[in-house]
């Protein structure tokens, strides 16, 4: 047949002899002429434009303004390519009913597409150019489409043709389209004035995208862009080659950032405040979220009712086709074509909407854009969410900053109670928020499902939806009990590693009592009862699973049977299988139902909780707070959504609301800096904590405030520094000359500060609490904390603070990490860089509050000669000091005596002296007791030196490993050394496969192969089922035709007959649904118990390695590390694993069922399949890496922020003493940022994901339905329904292969860290000789001798002693001697064979302790260590762990260790408490607890490791007699690092870098000038 323009079944047409637009051929040639001049105009432009672009003035990136209406003209443009899809489409379908094809039905609507398309490319590029003068191009374009579209309309209402007539409403539309477009262009002429108007509008591109740092780009694409998160193509694909760092996302838009967010919610909650008439109500979250956030949730549902509605598209269009092929029939050509209007056919849009080709296309266009909605939506409350999350964070954080201290000390607002608010709450309110759409949402949708239910199968489907709605009820059981069980599992999971830590804090000490095992017995049953707790929650969330696998199917068996039963009508495979679809639509949202009810549940509870947190007392009263209320935020209010904004709104939030706390007001005498008037104060209760106050502090002098423990010294300083409540009185500030320096720190901010924030600023305090307070941040920046850096001045600060030897040993100076995350300081160190920080700041006024608690007598003099008299009188500086050693009083200019609140005295010394007598006195007698003590703490090694060697010892062992961080890391970088980028690359894609296997391994076999087995074997079951209702469906009976000759009599018999037939079918579709259905429960149950069998075995295995390991592995592994498996990695496998792995491999093997299906009914899909298979590896490929990435950031960015606010909270008196609040703030809103950038970019690239798996998804659907219509005669209706209404599900399950599979492999990096700790080498408990032939009280006598013994820590380590040979007689006392590093310890961990002895032997009782089982070693010697190490649990349980002996055995050993009589008094006597560490206990008592525990094991041998190290006199006096009394019988091996505690000793082993070299008695060894040891007694003395 010939092709032609007009066709050529008439013969005039052609002609135009009864008016040129009469011919309907001319007027759709007319149309051609706008798209070709379109086209003819815009391409050369293109080319020259994308040929030149490379030389365009790049803004940042290639995002830019966008014209007027922009948004609006992307829609319409969309619209108008859908009108022109129908216009092509309905041209097609005409021209197959006429007589010869007539190509002007179709090709100008065609041409019109590719116009429309080209117009908005060509729009996008002007745009990007921002070059609008081309858009006149376009202008004239929409100009004449509209004109030519008119005459077409007016030429179709000539002839009488009517809205019944689908060509007349496609022009009638399309008149509409054009006219708007051109309006559109109008507006943009009227607006940029670009022509027609002498100056055009000159426009800079927005705030944000001037600013090189914004890196989200959602908020500023085109509109396609937005829709298919095209802009995040560079990063997603650029992560694959290098990784994705916090410098890549960059900062968020101005829009989003917590400080717009914040003053957002703050302004609806304020106003609320003003606006109500009762006072006392506090103002509504809720009311302020929706103020502040209403209209994106709004615009967010209107998305998603859109996106469902379309999603019922899918099983109608499936209806529709499969009824067509069933019902097929020929297209009749029409022979008579000259009484047409034009001479062509007009059909109805009910006639286009039979063409099944039409409706499959449909079908696509209705997935695509639901889709689009869907995420359109997520995105949208997504986005929401996040901005709530900052605005609520940073109105918690004001709030942290101004409450009053009473709340925090008096225990009403605990550190537990601000951390949940932060970490667990805004979470559960940005939860809650990105699913609150659905609450709306829901509903509608299971209405209209039901509807069209019904409409569809009638009341059966009824009775299918009453299945789904009574078992959802038990759907919301479920998953509130599923909640209660994670709660106890918590529990457990927290206990067992609260022991876990004990047991790997003191795990020297297990291994040299040899306890481990008891010890590890005690967390394998707190782990026993987690798991319990865990089997619960394994059977709970394997019954969600199930019931949500179970209840489709259980509501399609009521519907199907009960139809089959009730309805007179046979099941037609259209009705079948478009209910299947409904079926499947209808139960997400009723399975989502009970989770969001939950979330909506504990939001409420969660805004309860903000609500009493927000109304909490804040600090001071209002007298004190009418100061200057600088508001210059007048500028940034208007709109917080304004882009152009003026001034940067980064240090707007502090001046928005710092209300002066202190009275500036100038005293009458200048020289007192601080003064308080009759001032009685108080923590929040009614008892007056101060009362009567009148002091005043000299100006430029050193004040000192002294007296008991517990009389108000502190509290003093804090009312002063407006902590406390005033009951009444007055504290006055003195103004200062303006002459006086502005803390430097300022200079940080912008200079454009108000004078007012100026004076504010000044009265700073420098303030070290008594309490030390470190920020997780450098040492320096802990000191300089926010002043400028000024060498000179710090390094005289370091000095005043002996703080050089410490930095000197941190692994990388005073740039080393400290505080809650960093390295741990010990007491005195910490409160040393305190009181650095206080002199460094440039403030004129310094309170300093006991600062010598922790520091021993040398520093402590250091410290007040250097730092506090020289370094702080020079420079004129006032200065409050808090002490209780009185020797320092001489120094001071001004003594405050303070005495149960109130004071006592208050004068110079002199003036006490001469008035106060008894006072002088008490305090002479206390002065004198002080100074003998000095004297006893000179001859003992200091404290400080100890804290030294501790921090060395730490941080020698660690660099014995190099100073290897975290073990993955270690393997990176060995990778990373290619810096072959392939290499990298392949690695970061590749499925870490071994370690699945690993994992499933440790499961055990049998629960693998159940879980594979009933797996296969549920999906198979699945697919019969569908697949016996297509042969159900499609089993017609052929004897219809023949019927109508029978009589009424034999119709009915074969309506009988067929009815039979017909319900033959049911009892296998029952078999079929009822295994299904088991195999459902079977499957759920199987995954979650090889999830809880692997994490048992792991577990397991984890603390048998660990707990077994050499000694060496704990001194170069860090705590941390180790605790990590236990905690974050061992919760990872517990709990977050399994339920991965099911819906994993629940959706994988969907996919792949569903693929399988199509091909079998139509093989031509195959060749569809490849291109297919391969965009998916691809876009799996780039997601997974980049999903990875960002996850890290997300992790990574969320601990500093839940750090800030924990720090903040913990020195909240010190922020506020220095007047930080506005520094703190800003480091708040930056930190939050961050972190809502890394999510953002995480959710975005999850939106990306899913738009390119669904629309993959709708091209499946879109193929195998026109492969079924192509290929359909010979195949069963039935078969077509199946596969259509599968091929619908793949859309649904594409995406979460890939998010499951990024999700498994980095849930997966937890069981290689797990793993890699499996391999650690254990130590070797068995020995050479059989526990028999170890007498039962070895050793007897206590005999060592030690023959030519070399020892090392690894066989990759030097020796660390060499060659030694010594003996030592029974009952000998022996000291060991000799300067660090010398090997003392060593030898001491020589004889427990904790070391590796590689020559040489020590025998025991005639022994060789090398071949006998540690476990009998160990327990049958004793040893006390340097540290005091105590458990929590009993006295009983510390002394004597095993449980072997008597009572009176423990009394006894107390009674020796002088610890009896304290231990009566405690409550439970032997089974008093001893708290975590042993904290409840002093130092001294700690190690006396030690000696006992050495006691009660009667072992004739006993060494002391440095035992006197840490405690005071009088304990080691007790320590000493002890020794000589009640170990006269024993061999006692002192290793001392103080050679005065073994002068009395009979034996001395001298050692000097691993080599003995002197070896005599105590006397003997003296009595020689130059030996060693009488060295070291000369230089320790």
């Amino acid at each position: 047949m010939s092709l032609s323009f007009c066709g050529n079944d008439v013969n005039n047409s052609y002609s135009v002899e009864k008016g040129v637009l009469n011919n309907g051929c001319f007027v759709d040639a007319l149309n051609l002429v706008p798209h070709v001049f379109l086209l003819f105009i815009t391409f050369p432009i293109l080319f020259i434009g994308w040929g030149s672009q490379s030389s365009k003035v790049q803004i940042h990136h290639n995002t830019w303004l966008h014209f007027p209406g922009h948004n609006l003209r992307w829609i319409l443009t969309f619209t108008l390519l859908f009108v022109h899809v129908c216009e092509i489409a309905e041209g097609i379908v005409s021209n197959t009913w006429m007589k010869s094809n007539h190509l002007h039905l179709f090709l100008p609507a065609f041409m019109g597409f590719i116009a429309a398309t080209t117009s908005v490319v060509y729009y996008h590029n002007i745009e990007t150019a921002n070059f609008p003068k081309l858009l006149l191009a376009l202008f004239i374009y929409w100009v004449l489409a509209f004109i030519t579209k008119i005459i077409k309309l007016w030429k179709f209402a000539e002839v009488g043709l009517g809205v019944e007539h689908l060509r007349f409403c496609i022009t009638a539309l399309l008149v509409v389209l054009y006219g708007l477009l051109m309006a559109v262009e109008v507006n943009v002429i009227i607006v940029r004035k670009y022509v027609f108007f002498a100056n055009p509008q000159r426009v800079k591109p927005p705030e944000d995208l001037q600013d090189l740092g914004v890196r989200f780009l959602q908020p500023f694409v085109n509109l396609l862009s937005k829709a298919t998160y095209w802009w995040m193509n560079p990063l997603i694909i650029g992560a694959h080659k290098r990784p994705i760092e916090l410098k890549k996302i960059g900062k968020l838009p101005i829009a989003m950032r917590s400080l717009t967010n914040y003053l957002r919610l703050k302004d609806a909650y304020e106003e609320q405040r003003q606006n109500a008439e009762d006072l006392e109500k506090s103002p509504s979250i809720w009311r302020a979220m929706y103020r502040a956030f209403g209209r994106p949730i709004l615009l967010s549902s209107t998305f998603r009712y859109m996106a469902d509605l379309l999603g019922f598209a899918g099983p109608l269009c499936i209806s529709g086709i499969v009824e067509r092929l069933e019902n097929n029939t020929e297209v009749v050509r029409m022979n008579k074509t000259e009484d047409l209007p034009f001479g062509v056919f007009f059909m109805s849009s009910t006639q286009l909407l039979q063409n099944t080709y039409v409706l499959a296309v449909l079908l696509f266009l209705a997935l695509v854009l639901q889709r689009t909605f869907l995420q359109a939506s997520y995105y949208v409350t997504i986005e929401t969410g996040i901005n709530l999350r900052g605005a609520l964070l940073a109105m918690i954080y004001n709030k942290i900053l101004r409450l009053s201290t009473s709340n925090m000390s008096m225990g009403e607002m605990t550190l537990g109670q601000i951390n949940n608010l932060v970490a667990i709450e805004t979470n559960q309110l940005m939860w809650f928020l990105f699913l609150c759409p659905n609450l709306w949402a829901m509903p509608v949708q299971i209405i209209m499902g039901v509807i069209l239910l019904y409409y569809l199968l009638g009341f059966s489907a009824l009775i299918g939806a009453l299945v789904i709605v009574l078992l959802a009820p038990i759907q919301y059981l479920i998953a509130t009990k599923l909640a209660d069980t994670q709660k106890s599992t918590l529990d457990y999971s927290t206990d067992r590693l609260k022991k876990t830590t004990e047991i790997l804090k003191g795990i020297k000490l297990l291994k040299l009592y040899a306890w481990e095992n008891i010890f590890c017995d005690s967390v394998l049953e707190t782990r026993g009862k987690e798991l319990t707790s865990l089997r619960t929650f394994a059977l709970y969330t394997s019954m969600s699973i199930f019931m949500n696998a179970a209840i489709p199917i259980a509501a399609v068996l009521a519907t199907f049977v009960t139809h089959a039963y009730i309805s007179q009508s046979r099941l037609s495979p259209a009705e079948a299988f478009a209910s299947l679809a409904l079926f499947h639509i209808l139960v997400t949202p009723l399975f989502l139902l009970s989770t969001v009810v939950r979330f909506a549940v504990k939001a409420l509870v969660s805004v309860q909780k903000l609500g009493e947190f927000l109304q909490s007392e804040e600090i001071g009263d209002d007298s004190w707070r009418n100061g200057d209320m600088p508001v210059s935020l007048e500028s940034c209010k208007k709109h917080p959504g304004a882009r152009n904004r003026k001034q940067p709104l980064r240090y707007q939030m502090d001046n928005y609301e710092q209300p002066l706390r202190r009275q500036l007001r100038p005293t009458e005498t200048e020289d007192v800096a601080v003064k308080v008037n009759n001032g009685y104060f108080t923590w929040g209760s009614n008892m007056s904590t101060l009362s009567d106050i009148n002091i005043r502090i000299p100006t430029g002098q050193l004040t000192m405030i002294v007296g008991q423990v517990g009389c108000g010294k502190s509290s003093l300083l804090l009312a002063m520094l407006g902590e406390m409540q005033t009951h009444s009185g007055k504290v006055y500030w003195s103004k200062l000359p303006d002459s006086e320096m502005l803390p430097d720190y300022l200079s940080e901010y912008d200079s454009d500060f108000s004078h007012e924030e100026r004076s504010k600023n000044r009265y700073s305090v420098a303030y070290a609490a008594q309490k030390s307070w470190l920020l997780n941040a450098t040492v320096e920046d802990n000191i300089t904390f926010g002043s400028p850096f000024n060498k000179q001045r710090y390094k005289a600060v370091i000095d005043a603070c002996s703080l050089q030897p410490d930095i000197d040993l941190l692994p990388f100076g005073d740039q080393t990490e400290i505080g809650e995350r960093g390295i741990n300081l010990s007491g005195g160190q910490r409160q040393r860089i305190c009181v650095a920080r206080a002199l460094y700041q440039n403030t004129n006024i310094v309170f300093l509050d006991d600062p010598f608690s922790a520091l021993d007598i040398h520093l402590s003099d250091h410290l007040m000669q250097e730092g506090i008299l020289k370094f702080l009188q020079d420079d004129k500086r006032t200065v409050v000091l808090v002490t209780h050693k009185l020797q320092y009083l001489i120094h001071a200019d001004w003594i405050i005596a303070m005495k149960d609140g109130s004071v006592l005295r208050e004068g110079t010394l002199k003036d006490i002296q001469t008035h106060d007598v008894e006072l002088y006195e008490h305090w002479k007698t206390l002065m004198n007791r002080q100074d003998q003590e000095l004297e006893k703490d000179t001859e003992i090694e200091s404290q400080t030196t100890l804290e030294r060697k501790t921090l060395r010892r730490a941080f020698y062992s660690r660099e014995a490993k190099n100073q290897i961080d975290d073990e993955d890391e270690e393997e990176e970088e060995e990778e990373d050394e290619d810096d072959n980028l392939s290499t990298t690359t392949s690695r970061r894609s590749k499925i870490p496969w071994k370690v699945c296997w690993c994992y499933l391994s440790s499961g055990g076999f049998l629960l693998v192969f159940l879980m594979v087995t009933s797996k296969l074997a549920k999906h198979s079951v699945m697919v019969a089922i569908d697949y016996w209702l297509a042969a159900w469906t499609s089993s017609a009976p052929n004897e219809q035709n023949s019927s109508f000759s029978l009589d009424a009599n034999a119709t009915n018999i074969s309506e009988t007959i067929r009815n039979a037939e017909h319900r033959s079918y049911v009892p296998v579709f029952v078999i079929l649904c009822g295994a299904g259905i088991f195999l459902c429960l079977i499957t759920s149950l199987s995954v979650e118990f090889l999830g809880l069998s692997a994490a048992t075995n792991l577990h397991h295995n984890l603390l048998n390695k660990i707990i077994h390991a050499p000694l060496r592995f704990f001194d170069i592994t860090p705590l941390g590390q180790i605790l990590n498996r236990f905690s974050a990695d061992t919760n990872i496998i517990d709990q977050h694993i399994p339920p991965t792995l099911e819906s994993l491999t629940r959706s994988t093997l969907l996919c792949l069922s569903a693929i399988g299906i199509i091909t079998f009914v139509t093989p031509v899909f195959v060749t569809a399949l490849v291109p297919l298979a391969v965009a998916f590896y691809f876009i799996q490929k780039y997601f997974r890496v980049a999903s990875k990435d960002l996850q890290d950031l997300d992790d990574s960015t969320q601990l500093p922020l839940l750090c800030h606010f924990s720090e903040t909270a913990e020195g909240l008196t010190t922020i506020r003493a220095f007047r930080h609040e506005a520094r703190f703030k800003q480091r708040m809103l930056e930190l939050t940022d961050t972190n809502n950038t890394a999510y953002l970019f995480l959710s975005a690239a999850n939106r990306w994901l899913e738009v390119r798996t669904d629309y993959l998804g709708a091209v499946i659907v879109l193929t195998a339905a026109v492969a079924a219509i192509c290929s359909f005669y010979g195949l069963q209706s039935g078969l077509v329904g199946l596969g259509l209404t599968y091929a619908l599900t793949v859309t649904n399950y594409l995406n979460w292969v890939v998010r499951n599979l990024a999700d498994l492999e980095v849930q997966m990096a937890a069981v290689k860290k797990v793993n890699s700790f499996l391999t650690t080498e254990s130590e070797n408990y068995e020995g050479s000789i059989d526990v028999s032939q170890v007498p039962e009280d070895w050793p007897q006598h206590g005999e060592i001798k030690i023959q030519d013994l070399c020892v090392r820590y690894d066989p990759m380590l030097k020796p660390v002693l060499k060659h030694v040979n010594a003996f030592i007689n029974p009952g000998q006392k022996v000291g060991i001697c000799g300067r660090t590093g010398s090997g003392k310890s060593s030898l001491s961990l020589a004889f427990f064979n904790m070391v590796d002895v590689f020559e040489g032997k020590i025998i025991i009782d005639g022994i060789d302790i090398c071949k006998l089982p540690l476990q009998t070693l160990r327990s049958r010697l004793s040893i006390i260590l340097q540290d005091p190490v105590l458990f929590s649990g009993s006295i009983r349980f510390n002394l004597d762990p095993e449980r072997t002996c008597s009572d009176d055995r423990l009394w006894e050993a107390l009674e020796i260790a002088q610890l009896k009589n304290m231990v009566k008094t405690l409550p439970g006597g032997l089974d008093a408490v001893i708290t975590e560490g042993g904290e409840n206990f002093s130092v001294g008592q700690r190690q006396l607890f030690c000696l006992a525990r050495a006691f009660v094991r009667k072992s004739s041998i006993l060494i002391m490791d440095e035992a006197t190290a840490s405690i005071d006199m009088a304990t080691e006096n007790i320590l000493q007699k002890v020794v000589m009394t009640a170990f006269a019988d024993r061999t006692v091996v002192t290793i001392a690092h103080l050679v005065s505690s073994i002068l009395e000793a009979e034996q001395v082993l001298v050692f000097s870098t691993g080599i003995l070299v002197e070896c005599d008695s105590a006397a003997n060894l003296l009595a020689q000038e130059d030996s060693l040891f009488s060295i070291l007694v000369r230089t320790h003395k």
